[in-house]
């Protein structure tokens, strides 16, 4: 029995020695880290070799700049600057832009009818930058042509598995960007490292993001003297009627808040799904019993375009009228080019802070304009 008891604890012994063993040969890098503010869904690691090597959860690539020779490994290897780009990922290419790299993209996967980026409308005007498909749907060949250096997808590709093993049968790397789940809004803007890394404009990267960080730091921190915050509201109507709303962990709520704001909404008021979207649909007679007492309206110009008016806004759903901002003009509406502009995090942040703050007529603002 005795013996029995010893095989028995030393086979357990050898197991979680096994297991231990195992995650720190997954977690294990030869390289020095790279300092990251904010962002937590990806990270760089710069290794003694000069090659750097760049996790995104389950991907890893390796960077080789040009005067480093090439090692050896499984891991797919990306050679700095990157150039030839297909962007999948319509968020990414504002960074890319920010970066001072928008001359490394060469393909999209959105057509020109849908861009709000005036540098990146002119880019696809003057050919620089070539529509090739949805991003479920390529054109492999035009692709392939173009000597594509990487495809940078969002996670929607993973809906469409068939593009991405087709895509990496053809010698195109992949990679799978996760900035929509950064849990920090500045995490998404701080990406632009990443990119401008890859395409060997770090220092522009860098500046750039510092840059746009000292603006959100300038933002004084919210006064909870009163135990009160100005509460917000985000939401459009559909053209189904009901009253689109952010859920109360997405970035946009989590700006109101970095802003000094309260969003109206609490995860017990939304009662969501637990899903990967960051909206949700509510009827309007529910939506008017928890928003009408709002300090601020902040309608979503970005799906049925911007208003002009409280007219039109009132036109949408004649609820809206008995509104607490309706009647004390407190009504702002976006632009459409807000969620395409994603290096205007912080200036979205700055928005929101002077309207609630009241320092403002609405001439001064980047993404907010009130209604009258």
């Amino acid at each position: 029995m005795k013996v029995f008891k010893f095989i028995i604890l030393f086979v357990v012994a050898v197991s979680l020695f096994s297991c231990g063993e195992e995650k720190n040969t997954e977690t294990a890098h030869s390289g020095k880290q790279i300092a990251l503010e904010y962002a937590e869904e990806f990270s760089i690691y710069c290794n003694d070799d000069g090659s750097y090597e760049i996790d995104i959860a389950e991907q890893k690539f390796i960077l080789v700049p040009e005067d480093v020779p090439e090692p050896k490994t499984d891991i797919p290897v990306l050679h700095q600057p990157v150039e030839n780009l297909y962007i999948a990922a319509s968020s990414a290419m504002d960074l890319f832009n920010g970066a001072g790299s928008l001359d490394s993209v060469r393909m999209t996967s959105t057509k020109l009818s849908d861009w709000c980026l005036s540098t990146v409308t002119g880019a696809i005007e003057n050919g620089n930058i070539i529509y090739v498909g949805k991003y479920n749907a390529p054109d492999y060949e035009m692709i392939i042509s173009e000597n594509c250096g990487l495809a940078v997808e969002s996670t929607m590709i993973y809906h469409s598995p068939e593009t991405k093993e087709q895509l990496e049968s053809l010698d195109v790397p992949v990679m799978v960007e996760r900035s929509s789940y950064e849990q920090h809004p500045l995490g998404r803007l701080e990406w632009i490292k990443l990119y401008g890394l890859l395409t060997g404009h770090e220092k522009e990267a860098n500046d750039f993001f510092n840059e746009k960080v000292k603006l959100f730091k300038e933002i004084p921190a919210a006064d909870e003297s009163s135990g009160k915050r100005p509460t917000v509201v985000f939401f459009y109507i559909t053209s189904n009627g009901y009253a689109n709303v952010r859920k109360s962990g997405d970035y946009i709520s989590r700006m109101i808040e970095l802003a000094g704001g309260e969003y109206i909404f609490t995860a017990e008021d939304l009662n969501a799904e637990e899903n990967a979207l960051s909206t949700m649909n509510m009827e309007m007679e529910t939506f008017y019993q928890k928003a009408r007492n709002a300090d601020y309206i902040i309608y979503n110009s970005t799906v049925d375009g911007e208003l002009e008016n409280i007219s039109q806004l009132i036109e949408k759903n004649e609820l809206l009228e008995d509104f607490k901002a309706v009647k004390n003009n407190n009504v702002w509406c976006t632009g459409k080019n807000m969620f395409q502009h994603t290096t205007g995090m912080c200036d979205m942040i700055h928005d929101i802070y002077t309207v609630i703050s009241g320092n403002t007529d609405g001439n001064d603002l980047e993404f907010l304009k009130r209604l009258e």
